[in-house]
């Protein structure tokens, strides 16, 4: 082909042409390649913020930013979304936080902002009565604790105090009882221990206990002594020396609970005031009635009375007379049985047929004028029968 520009000059026109060429093409590809940028508006962590990119998803879009994203944080779209033109993307970052409710620990992912939306996304409600280590409307940070008791409701009873009911939120008893500002003493019984946990609905009850002294006086009794008297009649009885009480005391340790006794212990006794026994004589001189088969004597009341007789083995008897005569021991004793509303045990009588003898005795079956003659034999009493008699009194 034929160069149609002198050498020289057609070498430096090439150049300057091919310059122009290339700075044309640069400026045009430019301009077609920032005419296909794309604006993307962000809200980062609620920050929100303006970009022009090339990029074809959401995330490419975040890795352009330097964004790394957690399966746990908030994304909208997805990370797949095809990126448009005035395009809006929302990123919350989630948050790792530790939640400790009644001493279980549990870790979560969230993107809540506070403490309330925390806890409002884990279902976890609370009352007035729990404790909560945070603020409902404090924000959420990265690694942070949040510390929850719930309280319990519970029964207690101090002492012999009202029950009271009340909430609490304590672990154990002995937590409740500092809660609550109480303070056992030594003695003092919590039930349950101070070690068991606390749970719904408990009954938590201190014993208050104390050990106190206690001394009681109590009287000692006397004894009484008999001596036999021979100048006394049998059956009569004779004070020779009253008898005084004695006194002496009694040191008890008592255990009270709640007020009330529960055990007594005797620590010692001492003897303040000595006994003095009463002393009786008692008779033992037996009157006896000599048998005399004279006739009646003279003088004295006399009158009649239906007459039966009884010996000492006779059923119910005793043997032994209403004025102490031993009538087996002295079965020659002249003794009758008398209604002493009409004849006065002691009297000395005659009777008819009998002789003298002393009423000495009494019976059920003997009522007014009516009497039971003694004899030693069954045989005599049957002689005897059931007779009429007269009968006079000697003194």
């Amino acid at each position: 082909m034929k160069n149609l520009f002198p050498p020289s000059l057609s070498r430096k026109k090439l150049v300057i042409f091919i310059a122009s060429f290339l700075v044309f093409t640069v400026t045009l590809g430019f301009s077609f390649y920032e005419g296909t940028k794309k604006t993307v508006a962000l809200t980062l962590n609620g920050q929100d913020k303006v970009v022009q990119t090339h990029a074809q998803t959401v995330e490419e879009v975040l890795k352009e930013l330097g964004l790394t994203i957690n399966s746990n944080d908030y994304l909208f779209p997805s990370v797949k979304t095809k990126v448009k033109d005035n395009f809006e993307i929302v990123w919350k970052q989630a948050k790792q936080v530790d939640i400790v409710k009644d001493n279980e620990k549990k870790t979560v992912w969230t993107t809540a902002d506070t403490v309330a939306e925390l806890l409002k996304e884990q279902k976890i409600s609370l009352i007035e009565q729990d404790d909560i280590s945070a603020k409902p409307e404090d924000p959420i940070s990265d690694k942070m604790s949040i510390e929850i008791n719930k309280a319990l409701y519970l029964t207690f009873i101090d002492g012999s105090k009202k029950a009271q009911k009340v909430w609490s939120t304590s672990a154990t008893v002995a937590d409740f009882l500092t809660q609550q500002g109480i303070t056992l003493k030594k003695l003092d019984r919590v039930e349950p221990s101070l070690q068991e946990k606390i749970e719904q609905n408990a009954v938590i009850k201190v014993i208050r206990v104390e050990k106190v002294t206690d001394v009681v006086e109590e009287p000692i009794n006397f004894a009484v002594v008999t001596k036999k008297d021979t100048n006394l009649a049998k059956g009569k009885e004779k004070i020779v020396k009253e008898g005084k009480q004695g006194l002496k005391t009694k040191k008890f340790e008592v255990v009270l609970e709640n007020g009330k006794e529960v055990s007594r212990k005797l620590v010692s006794e001492k003897t303040v005031r000595e006994k003095e026994d009463k002393v009786v004589a008692l008779g033992t001189r037996v009157l006896v009635a000599q048998v005399s088969r004279g006739s009646m004597p003279s003088g004295g009341k006399e009158f009649y009375v239906s007459s039966t007789a009884y010996t000492a083995g006779c059923n119910g008897c005793s043997g032994i007379t209403a004025t102490g005569i031993n009538l087996r021991a002295n079965p020659n004793v002249k003794v009758i049985a008398v209604d002493p509303r009409i004849i006065p045990l002691g009297t000395k009588v005659y009777v008819e047929g009998y002789g003298y003898a002393i009423a000495a005795d009494k019976g059920s079956a003997i009522k007014g004028y009516k009497i039971d003659v003694f004899f030693p034999n069954l045989s005599d009493a049957y002689r005897w029968g059931n007779r009429k008699v007269k009968i006079k009194i000697l003194n």
